[in-house]
């Protein structure tokens, strides 16, 4: 069997974005030539891509470090910096992917879920090329004698989460005989044995019924109290989440512990209901296994009417004999084919892309403020740090420019809302600075109007 791998944490960086060029053009009998500094190159990005070929995350479990190729800097005579190299990583169709507190490990917040063939999602975008002087130029400043440093790339920790993309899930006590009817029913070769915990992983196969098909996943078997993380509860519970179809497996037999069938039946529902509200909504096909075994008619008939309560089809198979196979893939595949066109319907194709991507700008955008106590506050926030990151802080000229930056982005507002006063210290990072108000005149108001860092726009 080969090994699944479905939690990966790995520690991804982009490129770091080339420094902008500060240069005048210098030839002979051209004595007053004008700036001509090339800007840095932008770094490369660690890019994640859904491909459907792969069924583990086991490309992640040794290594744990990825880095995009950086961005060259820029030269005089305006020549620009060569934008570095995108590294594409490659996840299997149902990845979650979680952004990770750099202290505890905890997952922070969702950056994306990856359920599309080629979807993708930066998860480390390269760092901004600097601007080389050409930029700076202004009606009254024909001479600017700075350019911007190129952004430095944030290093950080990812989850990697994979759900099982399957049509329909076998579930149910262990030593039921879902492994045997998944093997019955596809091509699957799982281990199968008459002891416990057989199955430590999810296995898939692909059923073909008449001129329909659908992926069935065998999930290890549950017990009671695996909503609460007995056993590997959390683990194997997750792997149902995705499913549009259960198939719930009951052991008629009772297996080795003599167990009546009708209480398993329920008790795997309540682990169900427990663990996500939606799973006990989630359409259901009763599967009555060992139906071969003599002495079973009792409990088939007792599960027959207990599933017809909960307005669920049953069937009573044999996964050693065959019984009932073929009428279970039949209704199985017809039903899955249904819920696929209501899914169809109801979720149009969206652009995931652009909607990862603008969960990410408006992160980027958001400031926070926390006041340090002493007239001392500190700020935070991607864009703002990216701002005083990309400033030569040894240049009056690039400084007096960050100023009104800051202005124009909304900080200075957002730090006189929160309680800033005139001649408070603000750090940013490892940089301080002190709060004097919005500039008195905005004389880069021409270069300001196309900044996109300063967009307010969604």
């Amino acid at each position: 069997m080969p090994l699944f791998t479905d939690v990966s944490r790995i520690n991804v960086c982009g490129g770091n974005g080339g420094a902008g060029c500060m240069s005048f053009r210098r030839e002979a009998h051209v004595p007053k030539g004008g700036p001509d500094g090339g800007d840095g190159g932008e770094g490369g990005s660690v890019v994640l891509v859904a491909d459907p070929q792969l069924s583990s995350l086991i490309d992640y479990r040794y290594k744990h470090h990825f880095k995009a190729e950086r961005g060259t800097h820029g030269q005089g005579a305006r020549r620009h910096g060569k934008t570095g190299q995108d590294l594409e990583l490659r996840v299997p169709l149902g990845t979650v992917v979680r952004e990770l507190d750099p202290e505890t490990q905890e997952p922070l917040y969702e950056i994306a879920d990856l359920t599309q063939p080629g979807e993708r999602v930066v998860v480390a975008p390269g760092g901004r090329g600097g601007r080389g002087n050409i930029h700076f130029v202004t009606s009254v400043r024909r001479a600017p004698a700075f350019a911007e440093k190129g952004e430095p790339a944030r290093d950080h920790w990812i989850e990697l989460e994979m759900k099982l993309m399957a049509d329909a899930a076998l579930v149910g006590m262990p030593s039921v005989g879902k492994s045997s009817l998944i093997a019955r029913m596809s091509a699957a070769r799982p281990k199968i044995a008459d002891y416990p915990f057989t199955t430590l992983v999810p296995n898939l196969g692909v059923v073909t019924a008449d001129d329909k098909s659908f992926v069935a996943a065998d999930v290890p078997g549950l017990i009671e109290g695996a909503s609460e993380g007995k056993g590997l509860g959390h683990e194997f519970l997750r792997h149902i989440e995705r499913t549009a179809l259960i198939l719930h497996v009951v052991d008629l037999t009772g297996g080795f512990e003599g167990r009546d069938p009708v209480d398993d039946y329920e008790k795997i529902n309540a682990e169900l209901a427990a663990h996500a509200e939606a799973l006990a909504e989630r359409p259901q096909i009763v599967v009555g296994n060992k139906a071969d075994m003599p002495g079973t008619s009792e409990a088939l008939a007792r599960l027959q009417a207990r599933a017809a309560a909960d307005g669920r089809p049953f069937f009573a198979v044999s996964a050693v004999t065959g019984q009932g196979i073929n009428e279970l893939e039949l209704v199985t595949a017809d039903k899955v084919a249904e819920l696929r066109s209501q899914i169809e319907v109801e979720a149009p194709a969206a652009d995931y892309e652009k909607i990862w991507t603008s969960r990410r700008d408006r992160r980027d955008r958001a400031i926070d403020i926390q006041n340090l106590g002493g007239g001392v506050w500190r700020a935070s926030g991607t864009n703002l740090e990216r701002l005083v990151v990309m400033t030569d802080w040894d240049n009056d000229e690039a400084v007096s420019y960050l100023q009104h930056r800051f202005d124009r982005m909304g900080f200075d507002e957002a730090l006189a809302k929160a309680g800033v006063k005139g001649g408070d210290e603000v750090r940013v990072l490892d940089f301080a600075f002190t709060y004097e108000g919005a500039p008195a005149d905005d004389e880069f108001a021409e270069l300001l109007e196309d900044d996109d860092l300063l967009s307010e726009e969604d």
